[in-house]
């Protein structure tokens, strides 16, 4: 394959906007796989097989939560060089239209096909491997761009880490032509670091030698070092991929997922079309799921891309995203693999479609707005929640509710405007926000949660 180009800065941003989506997707097909997994006995498997699901759901998760530290760096590498950081990315299922023709994605529960593809996906560069049944790339592949174009455009690379070797040395080659003062314009503030994370490896980049290290990390973890794949993603799926075939040999009926469905709640207009969601509660509990992850998305664009926000707004909004992530996301990803698709898929549950409302991205641009429409969305997305629990819906779902209050909490706790401001919720259909000072006839206020 042609080497891939990279001549200007404009060039690596758009290599480095890509990546990040590439990190993006791809943890969204790990995190669907590992909701599908069974959790108990009473679903159709022994102690045993349950253990090794238990093992399995971790490490698929272990992964998972890499990919997101991954997709931090991609965005460090992005705001050191001056860019807006990337948290957007086109919906699943895709296959050669935004990406290179060897690159497809879609949710896959657990399986031996989902094993196959996501090796596919870490494999280093010097193993060849067919993707799994199914995957197969729609598109024809890019032409190379030449030195001597100046609109960046979409290049081809085989491997992950085939694109990020590209844009290590597109780091380099414009270092050597401009210096590091040239391409490092980005405030290292506006970075992720251990400290707002707790991850280790998120490293700060503000010269050439940090963006290697960065970029060593993320490959490194996927595929290895030096061919020393074990340990990597590519060695841990490996070995996942092995116990299952195992257990699948001993027992032809074993079956360690639930029976999910990569359904929809609406049909996306960037992505090939695919089954509806058509139970009514199911549908309501998968708007949960997906609006938190907008708000998480929102709150992740907020953070890398802040302005006036000082150190403890700054880790309130990082603190906000985990919370999301660990008390959103996750029991709301288990909740609805347990619940039906419709009449229509009989026997089929729904599973986490992490359906992308603006393909535009999620960056809020302007710091007391940005907080406002945040919080206003948590109460909303707290009234729509309540409002489906007293429809009868999953006692799972109060705990997220609780959650989703208390993150709007902290951030009250951290931005004073945000004190002075009520939404009010229309009894319909509980989430409508007016303005406190033009009261809807019937509606009830929703009070900002206290500081304390």
């Amino acid at each position: 394959m042609a080497k891939i180009t990279i001549e200007h800065r404009d060039a690596l941003i758009y290599m480095l906007g890509e990546a990040a989506e590439l990190e993006h997707a791809i943890m969204a097909q790990y995190l669907f796989a590992a909701f599908s997994l069974k959790g108990g006995t009473d679903e159709d498997v022994d102690e045993r097989q349950l253990r090794h699901i238990k093992e399995w759901r971790k490490a698929i998760m272990g992964v998972a939560t890499e990919e997101m530290l991954h997709l931090g760096l991609a965005n460090n590498l992005l705001a050191a060089v001056g860019a807006a950081p990337r948290v957007g990315r086109p919906n699943l299922p895709q296959a050669g239209r935004y990406y290179p023709p060897g690159m497809s994605f879609a949710l896959v529960p657990f399986s031996e096909r989902a094993l196959r593809h996501f090796l596919y996906l870490e494999r280093p560069e010097n193993i060849n491997r067919e993707d799994a049944e199914g995957f197969a790339a729609l598109a024809e592949a890019e032409p190379m761009m030449t030195e001597r174009e100046i609109v960046p455009r979409p290049q081809d690379f085989a491997t992950v880490g085939e694109l990020y070797h590209a844009i290590e040395d597109g780091f380099e080659n414009l270092v050597e032509h401009h210096g590091e003062r040239w391409l490092f314009v980005g405030p290292p503030e506006a970075q992720a670091t251990p400290d707002n994370f707790w991850w280790p490896d998120l490293i700060q980049v503000t010269d050439l030698e940090s963006a290697r290290r960065a970029i060593a990390t993320i490959v490194e973890q996927g595929e290895g070092t030096r061919g020393d794949w074990k340990e990597a993603h590519y060695g841990r799926f490996l070995e996942v991929l092995g116990e299952y075939l195992t257990l699948k040999r001993e027992d032809k009926d074993f079956e360690p997922a639930r029976p999910v469905l990569a359904a929809v709640v609406r049909p996306p207009v960037d992505a090939e079309p695919g089954p509806l969601v058509r139970d009514p509660m199911t549908a309501r509990v998968l708007d949960v799921f997906n609006v938190t992850y907008e708000v998480l998305l929102y709150t992740l664009g907020r953070f890398f891309g802040h302005g006036d926000e000082d150190a403890e707004q700054l880790q309130t909004l990082a603190t906000a995203s985990v919370l999301l992530m660990v008390d959103g996301l996750r029991p709301l990803g288990d909740l609805v693999t347990r619940m039906p698709v419709g009449d229509e898929h009989p026997g089929k549950t729904a599973g986490p479609s992490f359906e992308i409302f603006y393909r535009s991205g999620y960056v809020l641009p302007h710091a007391e707005a940005a907080w406002i429409l945040l919080h206003e969305r948590l109460l909303e997305l707290y009234g729509f929640l309540m409002a489906t629990l007293s429809m009868g819906g999953p006692a799972e779902l109060a705990p997220v509710g609780d959650s989703i209050l208390e993150i709007a909490n902290k951030l009250a706790a951290r931005m004073p405007v945000l004190k002075e401001r009520r939404i009010r919720v229309p009894p319909a259909w509980g989430i409508g926000a007016v303005p406190a000072d033009q009261p809807a006839a019937g509606s009830r206020a929703i009070e900002p949660p206290s500081s304390d």
